[in-house]
Formats: C-alpha cells, sequence, structure tokens
C-alpha cells in the first residue's frame, strides 16, 4: 500500500458513526429494515438486542415496530452468519448473508453435530438416521403450522434423546437431540423462529417452515458483504472485516480487491473505504511521511489503543467534527456498533474494556457520547434506567445521556431486560 494516501483520523471516524448507523436524532428512521441494513444486520444472539439496537435508532422507538418486522412482515430474518453469531438480517441482504457466510457455517455445524452423535448420543446415529429424523421434523412442523422443540419431538421423538456434552469436564451436560437440531436446519435455511411464546425477551421460539433462500455465487456473495460493510463500517481494516466476517485472510482479501476497495491511512495503519468514499477534509501524507503503526498523525489524534486525544478534545468524546450534531446513545450489549470492529481503540479506552465485557469478549450495555464509549447502563429490577460514566463527560453529555435513559425508560414501560452475556459494570448498576 502506497505511503501517498489520505489520511482519516479517529476524529473523523466518529463523527461518522452518528450519521451512517442512525444514532444522532436526526439520522433516525422510521423503519427497522432500514436500522437493519444500516448496520449490516442486527445482532441477535440475545433476543432483546435486536430490539434495544433497534429502538435506539427510530424516531419513534416500540417493540411492536420490531415484532412487525420479525413476525409479522417476516422483512427480517436471523441467521446463524458472521463468527458464528445469529444476526437479523433483511430479506433482500439474506440470501447475500446466506451464500457468503451462513452455508459455510450451516455445513461444518452439521458435520459438528453428526461427530456428536455417533461419539455421544444414548442411540446409534449416523448419516442415514439424521437424515430421516430431518425429514420427520420438518413435516411434523408442517403439519402443525408452528411448533416449539418441545411440540416437535411430541411427533419425533428422536428429538428426546441426550448427547453427553463435554464429557469428563466439571462443566458436562446432557442436551437434548431436538436443542441442537432444529437450530441445525435453521441455520440450513428450513426453518426460522417464530414471534416467541411470552414476551419479546424471551427465548422459547416456536418454528416454522420457511421458503429456501436464493443461492448466489460465493465470491459474488462475499464481494457484496464487504462492500456493504465497508461502506457502513469504514474506513477500517483489513483485519476489522476478517474478524468481523469470520472469513479466512484470502477469502477477506479477495473481497476487498473485487470491490475496488480504496487504501487510506489510519491512525492504526492501512484500512480501506469503499471507492469515492474518502471524506473532503482527509489530508494526503507528505512525501517519505511514514505510516506505521506507532507514527504521530498530523492533528495529534492517537495513533494506539490507548494513546492520548488530542489537545483541546475532551476526553470523553468531546464536540463531533464540524458541522455534525452532537448524539449521545444508550446501546445494548452486543450493539452491532460497539462490536464493528477488531480494533476499538479509537472509541473505546483500554481502560474501559474491563467493566464493559464478559470474560468471553462480549461487550456489555454501553453509553456513548459523539462517537466514544464513555460508560455503562443497567436496569433495574424496580425498572429504572440507571447509567454510570467512566471518564469526566461534561455537563452536556450529561444531559444528553440522562435524556436517553429517559427515552429507553419510556419505551420499555413494564418490560425488564437482563443480558444474556452480563459485564462487571452492569451487574454493580442494577444491584
Amino acid at each position: 500500500m502506497s505511503d501517498h494516501l489520505p489520511r482519516i483520523t479517529p476524529a473523523q471516524r466518529r463523527a461518522r458513526l452518528g450519521r451512517r448507523h442512525l444514532l444522532a436524532p436526526s439520522a433516525r428512521t422510521a423503519r427497522v429494515e432500514a436500522v437493519a441494513d444500516a448496520v449490516v444486520g442486527l445482532h441477535a444472539t440475545d433476543p432483546a438486542t435486536v430490539y434495544l439496537s433497534a429502538c435506539a435508532r427510530l424516531r419513534e422507538p416500540g417493540a411492536g415496530e420490531v415484532e412487525r418486522a420479525l413476525y409479522e412482515d417476516v422483512s427480517l430474518v436471523k441467521l446463524l452468519s458472521m463468527r458464528r453469531t445469529i444476526f437479523a438480517v433483511t430479506t433482500e441482504l439474506a440470501p447475500v448473508v446466506g451464500s457468503s457466510t451462513a452455508r459455510a457455517i450451516a455445513i461444518r455445524e452439521r458435520a459438528t453435530l453428526l461427530k456428536h452423535l455417533r461419539e455421544r448420543a444414548e442411540e446409534h446415529w449416523d448419516e442415514a438416521r439424521l437424515a430421516e429424523v430431518e425429514k420427520a421434523v420438518l413435516a411434523a412442523v408442517a403439519e402443525r403450522g408452528e411448533a416449539t422443540t418441545a411440540e416437535v419431538a411430541e411427533d419425533v421423538p428422536a428429538l428426546r434423546e441426550r448427547i453427553v456434552m463435554a464429557p469428563g469436564k466439571p462443566y458436562a451436560a446432557r442436551q437434548t437431540v431436538g436443542s441442537r437440531l432444529l437450530r441445525l436446519l435453521a441455520s440450513d435455511g428450513h426453518l426460522r423462529r417464530c414471534r416467541p411464546r411470552g414476551s419479546w425477551t424471551s427465548s422459547l421460539y416456536p418454528w416454522a417452515l420457511v421458503p429456501p433462500l436464493p443461492d448466489l455465487p460465493v465470491r459474488e456473495a462475499k464481494a457484496e458483504l464487504a462492500r456493504r460493510w465497508l461502506a457502513a463500517y469504514g474506513p477500517a481494516t483489513e483485519a476489522d472485516l476478517k474478524w468481523w466476517t469470520g472469513w479466512t485472510v484470502t477469502d477477506t482479501r479477495r473481497a476487498l480487491a473485487d470491490i475496488g476497495a480504496q487504501g487510506v491511512t489510519l491512525a492504526e495503519g492501512p484500512g480501506y473505504v469503499v471507492p469515492g468514499d474518502v471524506p473532503g477534509d482527509a489530508e494526503p501524507l507528505a512525501d517519505g511521511e511514514p505510516v506505521a503503526d506507532g507514527e504521530p498523525v498530523a492533528d495529534g489524534e492517537p495513533v494506539a489503543d490507548g494513546s492520548p486525544v488530542a489537545d483541546g478534545e475532551a476526553e470523553a468524546g468531546g464536540s463531533p467534527v464540524a458541522g455534525d450534531e452532537p448524539w449521545a446513545a444508550l446501546l445494548p450489549g452486543l450493539d452491532p456498533t460497539a462490536m464493528g470492529w477488531q480494533s476499538r481503540g479509537w472509541y473505546l479506552d483500554p481502560d474501559h474494556v474491563k467493566p464493559l465485557f464478559d470474560g468471553s469478549g462480549n461487550i456489555g450495555p454501553t453509553v456513548w457520547w459523539n462517537g466514544r464509549i464513555v460508560g455503562g447502563w443497567a436496569q433495574r429490577a424496580n425498572g429504572e434506567v440507571v447509567w454510570r460514566a467512566l471518564t469526566d463527560v461534561g455537563r452536556e453529555a450529561t444531559a444528553a445521556v440522562t435524556a436517553e435513559a429517559a427515552r429507553l425508560s419510556g419505551w420499555l414501560g413494564e418490560v425488564r431486560v437482563t443480558p444474556r452475556f452480563r459485564t462487571p459494570l452492569e451487574r454493580d448498576l442494577a444491584s
């Protein structure tokens, strides 16, 4: 990559978030489909995350708008895809995600399940029996219209057999075949999750048949996913895209080449944007100026995690780039913006990682101010939404975050939300 590439600073990267991820008040939208496309899919491992992430970006937040897309119009579908994580994506994007990522994961999941069935199940299993049971499951779901795993198991007794997971370990557990097999059929594109039994925070889903996704050429699908992601999350590094997708280095580099990604210089080194996406105020590097990690940039922005911010810029986020409106946000655990990049030093202080993440690398609920994570939040048992800054944010930020907390409380109403992956700060605030 040339040493004479446009330079995009961390401040310029942060300024994009409010507009592109629909977090600035004027950028909010009316439809959840627009939200999902803006962030290239909503994290859905925790059912509540889809609702909380969407409503943070809707002009009129409410669970009803999300339920419309998920369960009435079925314009959002959940796929086990990037990084072997469940994402809710629009039906337009679903074939791209399916061909670029989800299908390969489903193949690996099937091989893993068959291995476990052969080695650990109570009864004999082989490929023929697995295929026979899958056919029976799909017939049972078709007959019922929609059904939970337990209800399908009434019609297909093989689903009640158990697999010993992690045998010999202190955390060994016995799982039913049904709990694994129906998830596999969903990742294979045969089933979808219907409206949960109970509130929208519930994980008790019935299943229904779904039409198969169209097949796209894998290479073309990877290029399209890379283009959409880079348009939403760029500038970013090759390592960021590889991490977000879970692809190999070869696939990542090929996808960047296929879309003609434009090289730029970031604080952490070489990066990319979609063609023509360099901001007008990006600076070209002077002849002979090094771009290696650790070299200073012209405006004093940080070049590595934990480096100091520019003179005159408040540690908590300061003012947005000229012309951009200030914004605050309360985002849920695993929100796509918080989990969008592998290298996070330009929006997250390394000293804040410990209170905001669990032991497996899952981020909890976060408070944002002008493109930086500045704290965390939680909901207490009485419904109160409380937050704590991890740095001095100033009066303007405090007022804006307090208003966002009230906005969140207003649409949550009587619903109580506890993140599936709890973090030290969230636990402390909720107690």
